[in-house]
């Protein structure tokens, strides 16, 4: 796969996506509109630089507003009033224990300002394991400089809250203004630490956020399948559906869209079938990392750990 994250096309910052049939999409979808589609369709056909262009509209939208094929997007949103309700109505009797165990395990939860000592804490907690949710990690391996560099991009609309064992970073999270919803860009915590529930307190935090500055929708990555999906529930996250739109802009994007070729083939399996080879995949990936996995004592799997992005 190749991939163009500079692209710039009718003012808008596009990603190039595929070999044989290309795809183009925003970069920061999550916090861009697209009201008028036509001007930016008309200069990628002109251009030729990708087959089909895909977008989804943001919250509140739900209602299709365009007339290109699209399919249904599945996010997991909170509806946020205020931090009251979440507590008492929202979550049950397990998640709130959850949240409150973090407190007498010793969690402090403190926003936190993207400094050396921070993008150290974050260096450790990526490198603690070659693998997280049942695959290889995306940013194990990764230095101190690569983070801070990587990571330092959108913080002019991210507010970061770190989870505290002492003077030790042992989870965080990267909580971004998208203008009507927030959403979380990062969560992440230390597996080893999963026994204090650090994750089940950022999430507490962030919807404390949300209410404070009246922002009534909090967004939680996709909405997935399995042991993650049930960790989003118990924390008051549900499924909303979404418009996507794949707009073909060349004849090989015209068929690909007719034939739906941009959907992964997986995705066409019954759920029942795809956690079971999800499972053998689990198995692969912690025989092929067992070595890693054995240095590292802090390397049991959570299903609450996840990085977005």
């Amino acid at each position: 796969m190749t991939t163009n994250p500079h692209l710039l096309v009718a003012g808008t910052r596009l990603e190039i996506d595929g070999r044989l049939v290309k795809t183009a999409r925003l970069e920061d979808e999550a916090f861009v509109d697209v009201d008028q589609p036509d001007a930016l369709i008309a200069d990628l056909k002109r251009l030729r630089a990708a087959d089909i262009l895909t977008f989804c509209q943001r919250l509140p939208l739900n209602t299709p507003q365009f007339r290109y094929p699209m399919e249904w997007e599945s996010i997991a949103v909170l509806p946020v009033t205020t931090y009251e309700h979440w507590w008492t109505s929202q979550i049950n009797n397990k998640t709130r224990n959850l949240v409150v165990k973090a407190r007498k395990k010793g969690v402090v939860l403190k926003r936190t300002a993207f400094d050396d000592q921070f993008v150290q804490g974050v260096t450790a907690i990526f490198n603690e394991t070659p693998i997280r949710q049942e695959r290889p990690f995306l940013h194990y391996g990764k230095t101190f400089d690569t983070i801070k560099v990587q990571f330092a991009r959108y913080l002019f609309r991210e507010e970061i809250v770190g989870a505290y064992l002492g003077d030790e970073l042992i989870g965080f999270i990267m909580l971004a203004n998208a203008g009507r919803f927030a959403t979380l860009t990062q969560i992440i915590s230390m597996q080893r630490h999963r026994d204090k529930s650090p994750n089940n307190a950022l999430i507490a935090k962030a919807v404390e956020l949300c209410a404070e500055r009246h922002i009534p929708h909090l967004v939680y990555a996709l909405w997935p399948r399995g042991s993650l999906r049930e960790f989003k529930r118990h924390n008051g996250f549900e499924e909303v559906k979404l418009p996507r739109y794949f707009v073909p802009l060349t004849t090989a994007g015209q068929l690909a869209v007719k034939l739906r070729l941009y959907r992964n083939p997986v995705e066409y399996l019954p759920e029942a079938t795809i956690l079971y080879l999800r499972g053998l995949r689990s198995q692969f990936y912690a025989y092929r990392y067992r070595e890693a996995m054995t240095a590292r004592p802090s390397s049991e799997h959570s299903a609450a750990s996840e990085v977005n992005g």
